[in-house]
């Protein structure tokens, strides 16, 4: 019984919750027919499981492609596409084109957007051209453009109803991140950590655009939204200028904190969570102090802004452990009690699993036994450090200096995990995480800040774990107690979002091309099938005229695969990438396309 209630309480929470009573009603109904797949991340719990079940264990061997569709774009895409009643939004990265495609009448284009944008906005993209997807809501389709135009779409027509400005690409602001609306909003953060902009996460009135509030992730109480007295951090209040105190003079200014990762939501709490990125300049001699509210999973009120509460995972980021993945929400027991559970991968190698009504922290441990700039978290409540990781001296950049080369440390920048999505399956109540497995040599130096100019301030090269060469590996993750399940090792950083059904399976892709289906109890690879290109994208399943459809968008790029998406060959390049993966091009080249897979008629 227990099983049961937990392994559907989140989904009908989301539905029926006595906080959703003003919650986009549509939107909701909708998000609970697997059918569909009308959100970004699945559902608001961000757990890209679907209870459809038509495709399972015993039968996935037989999968076959029913369809393709070339994206016309060829850099790296990342993402998904949405399914909404008959129809498929599928979007590419820039120029950011949308299609919307008709399921019902054999995948006919029923119209295409494509936006015209400065071209110059490209050499102000981290880490490849990519846009992780849209989002619908009151009958629109909100894409997140390059250029950081936050456009409002007719549904049926692709003509625009609105757009707003949210950001400034002459300082390096840049739009990468899906949106997600939740009630009569539509939240977007921004990107732009390694340019020094000031992050924030935005909320636009869903019907108009009008900006209705702006939370950044450093500066004064009154900008990051924060009431000193009822805001916590920990359990404790986080005080008055919370994260001025931590900035030397005014670099929270251009102290970086970007918002690019993934939103969730929970309708009882009425509270929305993300996380904020690493601070601006990598090299950490250049500001001292714990540089907050970088690195920090939020808890916001998502019609005021204000946060209820805060976590920095890495006070004084030393490596880029940039700290925007996923947020994902679940029911299950602790010590035998339920507990409303937010559980997180972060770049930084521990896995997160916090009270999400508190902020209390519960577990906090490594996902990749690789990990060595920290020996763990310190939990002991009574303890000056309580909820600090514990940091490794020799790997410890700011220790060792400006112009040293720091070598070994694991993991590397991109982190044991960066933006590709993990999937929580109630049925099994594991975490299936896709990761890099991959350590670096950083040397920091000292950098100038100019507006729109790269501000790193620090060199960097990839390799996998001494002793080992895969890059890679997809585990399944017991957020409880903080373990490995089962581990299965890829050559490749395992780069596309993963997705868990009820039939037992769980799907991800390769940076070789892949689409691989695992059991979701074991980890036994079932199905595997190589698509035009390296796979980034997340895995999607919807139903059509009865049927169960996986589609995956391929086009290989992103962080990973800038080597080969731009076309750079110095070792060094792509912020240390590009030497990584190099053996990358003897497996994939480029092109966008859409892949969907279904059982023999």
């Amino acid at each position: 019984m227990r099983k049961v209630l937990f392994a559907t309480g989140l989904g009908a929470m989301a539905a029926f919750a006595a906080g959703s009573a003003t919650a986009n009603e549509e939107l909701n109904k909708m998000s609970q027919d697997p059918k569909g797949w009308v959100m970004p991340t699945g559902d608001y719990a961000n757990t890209r499981y679907s209870k459809l079940n038509q495709i399972n264990a015993a039968n996935v061997g037989k999968l076959q492609v029913a369809w393709t569709f070339s994206t016309g774009v060829l850099r790296g895409h990342e993402g998904g596409p949405l399914i909404i009643g008959n129809m498929m939004y599928v979007h590419t990265p820039f120029p950011n084109k949308v299609y919307a495609l008709d399921l019902s009448k054999d995948n006919q284009i029923v119209w295409k957007y494509e936006p015209k944008q400065d071209p110059n906005v490209i050499p102000v993209m981290c880490c490849d051209t990519v846009n992780r997807g849209v989002a619908y809501g009151d009958g629109k389709i909100f894409l997140h453009q390059a250029d950081t135009t936050l456009v409002a779409l007719d549904a049926k027509t692709g003509q625009v109803v609105w757009t707003a400005k949210n950001g400034d690409p002459s300082k390096g602001e840049t739009g990468t991140s899906a949106p997600m609306v939740v009630k009569d909003k539509v939240l977007v953060g921004i990107s732009g950590g390694e340019f020094g902009v000031q992050a924030h996460m935005t909320a636009y009135d869903i019907k108009t655009g009008k900006q209705v509030w702006r939370a950044f992730s450093e500066g004064p109480d009154d900008q990051i939204l924060v009431d000193p007295e009822k805001t916590t951090a920990l359990g404790k209040p986080v005080g008055k200028d919370s994260s001025l105190k931590t900035w030397q003079g005014d670099q929270w200014k251009i102290g970086g904190g970007a918002t690019w990762g993934w939103t969730s939501y929970d309708p009882a709490l009425n509270l929305v969570y993300y996380g904020s990125g690493n601070p601006s300049t990598w090299n950490p001699k250049q500001r001292p102090g714990d540089n907050k509210w970088s690195m920090t999973i939020w808890a916001r009120n998502p019609d005021t802004g204000m946060a209820k509460w805060v976590y920095q995972m890495t006070p004084h980021d030393e490596w880029d452990y940039d700290g925007v993945n996923e947020m994902i929400l679940s029911d299950q027991a602790v010590g035998g009690a339920p507990r409303k559970l937010l559980t997180h991968f972060d770049r930084n190698g521990l896995g997160y699993t916090l009270d999400r009504a508190t902020g209390e922290l519960l577990v906090a441990d490594k996902y990749d036994p690789k990990v060595n700039w920290t020996s763990g978290v310190d939990m002991d409540k009574n303890s000056p450090t309580y909820g600090r990781p514990k940091v490794v001296d020799a790997y410890s950049t700011d220790k060792q200096g400006e112009d040293h080369n720091n070598k070994g440390i694991c993991p590397a920048a991109l982190g044991s995990k960066d933006e590709q999505p993990a999937a929580y399956s109630p049925d099994t109540q594991l975490f299936y995480v896709p990761t890099n497995h991959v350590c670096m040599d950083y040397e920091p130096f000292k950098v100038s800040y100019t507006a729109g100019q790269p501000y790193v301030g620090a060199t960097l090269s990839m390799y996998p774990p001494p002793g080992e060469t895969n890059m890679g590996n997809f585990i399944a993750w017991d957020g409880k107690t903080g373990k490995i399940a089962w581990s299965n090792k890829e050559q490749f950083s395992v780069w596309s979002g993963a997705l868990a059904t009820a039939g037992g399976v769980v799907f991800y892709g390769t940076l070789e091309g892949y689409l691989k289906a695992v059991d979701a109890k074991t980890g036994k690879e079932l199905y595997k099938f190589k698509t035009p290109s390296g796979i980034i994208g997340n895995v999607t399943t919807y139903e059509q005229g009865g049927r169960q459809y996986v589609a995956v968008l391929s086009g290989v790029g992103g962080w990973a695969g800038i080597g080969l998406a731009a076309g750079l060959t110095d070792p060094t390049a792509g912020l240390g990438a590009v030497g990584g993966y190099a053996a990358l091009s003897n497996y994939t080249a480029l092109g966008g396309a859409l892949t969907v897979f279904a059982l023999p008629k």
